[in-house]
């Protein structure tokens, strides 16, 4: 079971990412059926139990069919947005970069994920470089090239 649940007052969700680098680009995903184009991070809810690490590995496994390694913890993201229909979500997400693979690097743009023909699209996007597209989480583009040895807390308050 995802650890997500409703409230009166909206809805939380708790989430792992991955920071898959492949010089100054980062593979990202974009789900096909939206109105509204954006690319957003591999990675997915936690199922309750899972620790993180677990989480993460399974999500890149399920999105990629590749198996990975976890590098190291890299950001702490408190979200707090509300999506198209009105719903206020309360959104923590902890992300990782994942050490460099070869298998990793040679999936193609527009990779279509394991979730069928319904499934997300993956895009390496190229951060070094003026972005044409959305990406969420929105931080990507200023933090995700320049790596620390310290966890990241980031908070962010979308319309």
């Amino acid at each position: 079971m995802d650890c997500t649940f409703v409230t009166e007052k909206g809805k939380f969700n708790f989430r792992v990412g991955a920071v898959i680098m492949k010089g100054s680009s980062v593979l990202m995903a974009r789900n096909p059926n939206e109105s509204r184009v954006f690319y957003y991070s591999v990675g997915g809810r936690v199922k309750f139990g899972e620790r993180l690490e677990d989480s993460i590995l399974r999500e890149i496994k399920e999105e990629t069919g590749i198996d990975a390694e976890i590098d190291k913890m890299a950001f702490i993201h408190e979200n707090f947005f509300s999506d198209d229909d009105g719903t206020f979500f309360h959104e923590i997400s902890v992300f990782f970069y994942i050490k460099p693979n070869e298998m990793l690097f040679n999936i193609k743009n527009g990779h279509l994920t394991d979730k069928g023909p319904l499934g997300e699209y993956l895009e390496w996007i190229d951060l070094s470089e003026p972005l044409k597209v959305q990406i969420y989480p929105e931080f990507f583009k200023n933090e995700v090239l320049n790596s620390t040895k310290e966890i990241k807390h980031i908070v962010t308050y979308q319309n």
